[in-house]
């Protein structure tokens, strides 16, 4: 693409000076830098960035709450900055959830030289946000239920679920836009999904504060996974931020393993990694999915899961806020069918009820 302009919004001159420097040196224009969002406004005004990379907590008016109006008003790609923190975690969910395309993790340590590490992953962050559909994130951000309005009929309540063990395994790669898309997903499925394994692209801090999210969103059990949990219906488990998760066959039943290890494919957790493990211990009995994200990772796992007799599909390019790992893993064929996110729910459960064929 040509021109990519940019918006620094961060009350610390130390970010917004290193981090023009280094978004510039990384061949995008920064056309402007502000301390709040009212000054950011005033000059966004008059140019109208293409990204705007947003600081949480900042005087006057604080990041979430910007991001807000500008989604209300403007929807422009946005990127959000957060300290690795418990409530910068809480914050960049609800950040992500309304409308932020990704989110830089900036170290409360070493934030000079962090900004300074062209190897950071920030200008790619940057560039994968000025490509987001966001007509098709303003699609996949669920519509707020009305006070006192009762949940959708098909989701049972939490009450209701048994820990059964599953024959069917979901497995799910998700990144960039992942945070809206999942959400539009497991709000809409029962308790009587299969079991679900999911790699999101995040660093540690945020899994769990995504798990936590969720779990009061929908009724489902969504957890961050740990060592040995095990995949029964209706529970969700996240690989937590900065591990690996791979399933494992433990008798009659699947458990996860939780584990670290080094960048695979520059990702920790990775979604091929998952998706091998799959194919291996389920074979048949899995259904893989590869859903919005930048780059290709899932597409090599997902085509071993096809090879071994699984299910699988892959978000189509409309409903993707960024058409990278689906398109990836089309091109792999490794994919089934196509699938838009609105029928991606009964797609799944659809694929749960289909006679296994032995591979």
């Amino acid at each position: 693409m040509g021109e990519i302009k940019v918006m620094i919004v961060d009350d610390s001159a130390v970010v917004r000076k290193h981090l023009g420097d280094l978004l510039t040196a990384g061949g995008l224009t920064v056309v402007g830098a502000a301390a709040d969002p009212l000054f950011a406004m005033q000059r966004m005004k008059v140019n109208w960035p293409d990204v705007v990379v947003l600081d949480v907590e900042m005087p006057r008016m604080d990041g979430l709450t910007f991001l807000k109006q500008l989604m209300a008003e403007r929807p422009t790609p946005v990127v959000m900055c957060s300290t690795l923190t418990e409530k910068g975690g809480q914050t960049t969910m609800q950040a992500l959830a309304a409308g932020a395309v990704s989110f830089i993790t900036k170290p409360k340590i070493g934030l000079k030289g962090f900004l300074e590490d062209d190897s950071n992953g920030i200008v790619s962050a940057v560039r994968a946000a000025a490509k987001a559909n966001m007509s098709a994130l303003r699609r996949a951000m669920p519509v707020p239920p009305k006070p006192g309005a009762p949940r959708a009929p098909f989701v049972s309540s939490p009450q209701e679920a048994m820990a059964e063990t599953t024959d069917r395994v979901i497995a799910i790669g998700i990144s960039t836009g992942g945070v809206q898309t999942i959400e539009a997903v497991l709000t809409r499925l029962p308790r009587t999904v299969p079991g679900m394994v999911v790699v999101q692209h995040m660093p540690p801090n945020f899994t769990a504060s995504l798990a936590a999210r969720l779990k009061g969103l929908c009724g489902l059990d969504v957890l961050e996974a740990k060592d040995g949990d095990r995949v029964i219906n209706g529970r969700v488990l996240f690989a937590p931020g900065g591990r690996h998760m791979r399933l494992k066959r433990s008798g009659a039943q699947y458990v996860v393993e939780v584990f670290d290890g080094p960048l695979v494919n520059h990702h920790r957790p990775n979604a091929d990694v998952l998706f091998k493990s799959v194919a291996q211990c389920a074979g048949p009995n899995a259904i893989g999915v590869v859903m919005t994200g930048m780059g290709d990772d899932g597409a090599r796992g997902l085509r071993e899961m096809f090879n071994a007799g699984a299910r699988t599909a892959a978000q189509d390019e409309a409903s993707c806020v960024v058409y990278g790992m689906p398109k990836e893993a089309v091109k792999h064929g490794g994919v089934q069918q196509v699938v838009t996110l609105e029928d991606m729910p009964g797609w799944l459960m659809a694929a749960a009820r289909a006679t296994v064929t032995p591979a």
